[in-house]
């Protein structure tokens, strides 16, 4: 999604949530003084023309991988077919559940995957799920989008120097050089927005659950606007 097009959506988030703008600017500024990584071009060519699943954190996560349960445009389920069975081979060298399936990984959902032996492709994060593993990850090859808006540069400062592996900087105010803004919110609806604008030729859904009762109602508010920002690319959940 071209700014553009996204930022009435990113306005009307600033007015929910009362965030201020300045804050996710100067946080792209500061993410971007940070490193000097921009593998904006290793990212587009793990994403263009290939089959994509965006794995949220919900706690059918471990199953849906299993069985290959996955979410699709317009609420269509899908089996893949070739789920990956948990807790087999090496997580620092894994492949993704299928060899043309991308695991695009939200934050906290990465670690969890890379604990059962899935290592993911990418991984979307504002680091609050971040762990050493993410490093881990990266070193071996996964791609960091690191998302920086006004509540984590303290985050930003601790962790974007010591990854060192593909590494591309993400804002949801107006993109800067070496700074993307593909649309979407939370670490899930996100990814979604990234590989949609990054060219993949589907993308499926595994690990969402947007009707969690049991988070506070920041959460619950952020859910509820990931749900309608992911109705705007024709997915249904």
């Amino acid at each position: 999604m071209k700014f553009e097009e996204w930022e009435p959506h990113y306005k009307n988030i600033l007015d929910f949530f009362g965030f201020d703008r300045t804050g996710d600017e100067d946080a792209a500024v500061l993410a971007r003084s940070l490193t000097d990584k921009d593998d904006i071009a290793v990212l587009k060519d793990a994403v263009c023309g290939k089959k994509v699943t965006v794995c949220g954190n919900a706690p059918s996560l471990p199953e849906d991988m299993r069985l290959g349960r996955r979410i699709g445009r317009a609420g269509k389920v899908a089996g893949t077919g070739n789920g990956a069975e948990a807790g087999t081979g090496d997580a620092g060298n894994a492949p993704s559940p299928s060899g043309d399936e991308v695991i695009f990984a939200a934050d906290a959902a990465a670690d969890r995957l890379f604990s059962k032996g899935i290592r993911p492709d990418i991984v979307s994060t504002d680091l609050d799920g971040c762990e050493d593993s993410f490093l881990e990850m990266n070193r071996a090859g996964t791609i960091m989008v690191v998302h920086a808006h006004g509540d984590n540069m303290p985050l930003l400062k601790s962790w974007i120097p010591r990854f060192e592996g593909p590494l591309v900087l993400t804002t949801q105010s107006r993109p800067i050089e070496r700074v993307y803004n593909f649309g979407g919110f939370t670490d899930g609806d996100r990814a979604v927005f990234a590989a949609d604008e990054l060219g993949a030729a589907e993308i499926t859904l595994a690990g969402f659950d947007l009707d969690d009762k049991d988070v506070v109602p920041m959460k619950h508010g952020k859910l509820m606007i990931a749900r309608d920002l992911l109705a705007l690319l024709d997915f249904k959940i």
